[in-house]
């Protein structure tokens, strides 16, 4: 089954080198990131979770727990975690999922549910798909979702600003606009009348085109 923006993620139980959890208790009141890579042991997966282990304080600052999957199991990730920390100068500090029997990354749609039920012989291209992002709300729904191809390495700095608009416009009725970043200028929802739009925005705002009602980031 497709997964899509406003669906629940699905709820699902896992090994992790941070123990076993329920996908669902382990969220919690907080909001989440999971990210999937296609093999342990790999180059350009070795920069990016090594990049993410550096940008958690960040993520930990927006109230939102990370988690990586990949189809290996636990005792690779482990084996793996120290060779990230020797080239990219950062320990994992977030929980890796152990998916060996692709349970999860089939009930998320990154691999075809036809697969099979084992990792064992499967190389990173075979796993190309399960280099997917998702972000998830408190509320267990799913906000937003990226796939790159194997050769290109993930931007997670844009990943945390994907993760601030959609915390921002949780919260207000408004809109980022393009390369937008915290703190700048945003846009009124057009289904916001330009009465309530007053209310909450004495002071007025920008209208280059009447469909477009630029103001300051609500604090």
């Amino acid at each position: 089954m497709a997964l899509r923006i406003n669906n629940e993620a699905p709820n699902f139980s896992a090994d992790t080198t941070q123990g076993k959890i329920e996908f669902h208790d382990w969220i919690g009141d907080s909001w989440a990131i999971m990210f999937s890579h296609p093999k342990d042991f790999t180059p350009i997966c070795t920069t990016e979770l090594g990049y993410m282990a550096g940008l958690q304080p960040e993520f930990q600052k927006r109230n939102c727990k990370v988690i990586g999957i990949s189809v290996d199991g636990v005792s690779d990730h482990e084996r793996w975690s120290q060779d990230i920390e020797k080239s990219q100068g950062h320990a994992i500090n977030y929980p890796l999922i152990g998916d060996p029997e692709l349970k999860v990354v089939k009930l998320y749609d990154m691999l075809p549910g036809n697969t099979g039920d084992t990792s064992e012989g499967r190389t990173a291209a075979d796993n190309a798909t399960a280099r997917s992002v998702f972000i998830i709300g408190p509320d267990k729904k799913i906000k937003a979702t990226l796939t790159y191809p194997m050769s290109t390495g993930r931007n997670f700095d844009e990943i945390l600003r994907l993760l601030d608009s959609c915390q921002l416009t949780a919260k207000e009725k408004v809109a980022t606009p393009v390369n937008w970043k915290q703190g700048e200028d945003v846009v009124i929802l057009p289904a916001v009348s330009d009465e309530d739009a007053k209310a909450k925005y004495p002071d007025g705002w920008k209208t280059p085109l009447p469909y477009i009602r630029i103001v300051p980031q609500p604090k």
